[in-house]
């Protein structure tokens, strides 16, 4: 075995190892919502238009997909109508529309798609709707990772059907998809935030490596700002996620993280409100209107990957879905830019969130069976490798993990060591998590947009400390 290849398996083994230690901190294990607790986060109200369920058609995407090695099984639900919430954006709609057409085709299920909000806050919400109907307009869907403790009472125990290939997924996963002795959904891919950067725009300003301090990617980014903008006038020198939404949650943990601010909650004790914490916030209010636009605060994931991919920002925050939409053939900045860990505060650690999506099949189902090998099919080892080689979707198998052709197509995974990985609060919070991260990242998206980060994270404070009487 090659140097190379070596060096880019201990990364894959970093990975698991992290995410092992971030699954005994975040998983929901055996804890169940209290006793009337029928929707956590009460405050998560969506106005979204009802969902539109469509057959997959033509995608871009060029690969082909797997047959489907479970169609044997499925042929026997034959016939039967599945509505899957799916992905609604980008390369992961995609590869739905993909894997879909061929499930359909080797199987004779029609399975139909239902593109979920793409925003997770609306998306978790749309879900409570629906369970608290017990409606069976849903069959298969998909999961955040800190949601399968707020949902199970929801969910079909999957392990009788899938416990024997759950054994080929990452541990820790598993077992944060387990509540009460329940495996209430399925691994399908796990992430974390990083740091995209224009190689070719770096070179042109002098520069001979990413920013490793958040000092150095604010001066580089308002150089290459500024130089653009001769030509450019709407260039910005860093994109991100700045809406609130559970995505400004996952942004705000990584800069306090590594400002040294630590977790919101820690221990149980909810500690939001300290120096670190107030820095963080401080420095990302100074973005907004300088290097970042006025408008970065209604950023979602995909406003900032077209901003950066139409090649106009010099930096991107975003999750590893972006690098192979980045390399695509039509794509302007293709061959042009690089991926790094997310800078950091002088003596502490680069910060990338836990992110990640699971599959579930809910128990108000009236196709039970066929749900369950559409699950089986999109979080197999051969469509894991499927979206990782198509998709740049970190596999939750562990054997596919440690594929020649995955490792060759995420080049960015070698420098997973030097992230923290730091995981959202859902042991802490329970059921109640969706409500905690509205009060956090309500309280984030008020101070990027002018007020003073101390009082605001005084009054997230005292939210948190409500929520979680």
């Amino acid at each position: 075995m090659d140097i190379t290849r070596q060096h880019d398996l201990r990364a894959w083994r970093t990975i698991a190892l992290l995410l092992f230690v971030v699954g005994l901190c975040a998983c929901q294990g055996d804890k169940k919502p209290p006793a009337g607790e029928s929707r956590p986060g009460a405050a998560a109200t969506a106005t979204s238009k009802p969902a539109v369920a469509e057959a997959p058609g033509d995608t871009a995407i060029k690969a082909q997909p797997p047959a489907v090695p479970n169609a044997a099984e499925a042929k026997k639900f034959s016939g039967a109508k599945l509505k899957y919430y799916s992905e609604s954006v980008g390369v992961g709609a995609e590869l739905d529309r993909v894997l879909i057409k061929q499930f359909n085709q080797d199987t004779g299920i029609e399975v139909a798609l239902i593109p979920r909000p793409k925003d997770a806050t609306e998306t978790y919400s749309v879900y409570q709707r629906l369970f608290q109907g017990q409606s069976a307009d849903i069959d298969v869907l998909m999961l955040d990772v800190i949601w399968p403790g707020a949902f199970a009472q929801n969910l079909l125990d999957l392990r009788e059907k899938l416990g024997e290939a759950a054994k080929q997924h990452v541990e820790s996963i598993v077992q944060n998809n387990t509540v009460d002795g329940k495996l209430v959904a399925m691994p399908w891919f796990t992430d974390f935030g990083l740091l995209y950067y224009r190689t070719d725009l770096l070179e042109k300003y002098g520069y001979s490596k990413p920013p490793e301090t958040w000092d150095e990617l604010e001066q580089m980014a308002k150089k290459i700002q500024d130089g653009e903008r001769a030509s450019s006038p709407n260039f910005l020198g860093f994109v991100w996620q700045g809406k609130a939404y559970e995505g400004l949650t996952c942004n705000a943990l990584e800069w306090i993280a590594s400002h040294g601010g630590g977790a919101i909650i820690e221990d149980g004790k909810i500690t939001v409100n300290n120096p670190g914490a107030q820095k963080a916030l401080a420095r990302a209010k100074g973005w907004v209107g300088t290097i970042s636009s006025a408008g970065v605060t209604s950023y979602e994931e995909e406003d900032a990957r077209n901003t950066f991919q139409g090649g106009n920002a010099a930096f991107m925050r975003n999750w590893p879905y972006a690098y192979a939409a980045g390399n695509a053939d039509k794509s302007p900045i293709k061959g042009k830019f690089g991926v790094a860990p997310l800078p950091h505060e002088p003596g502490q650690k680069s910060a990338g969130a836990v992110g990640g999506w699971q599959l579930a099949v809910s128990k108000f189902s009236a196709q039970k069976d066929a749900a369950i090998e559409l699950v089986r099919y999109l979080t197999s080892p051969e469509a894991q490798k499927f979206r990782a080689t198509a998709g740049s979707f970190i596999p939750t198998v562990r054997s596919v993990q440690e594929d020649p052709d995955v490792v060759k197509s995420m080049p960015f995974l070698s420098r997973a060591k030097d992230i923290a990985l730091v995981p959202r609060p859902s042991n802490s919070t329970g059921a109640r998590y969706n409500e905690a991260s509205i009060a956090f990242f309500q309280g984030v998206s008020q101070v990027l947009q002018g007020k003073d980060p101390k009082e605001v994270l005084g009054q997230v404070e005292q939210r948190l400390t409500r929520a979680l009487r």
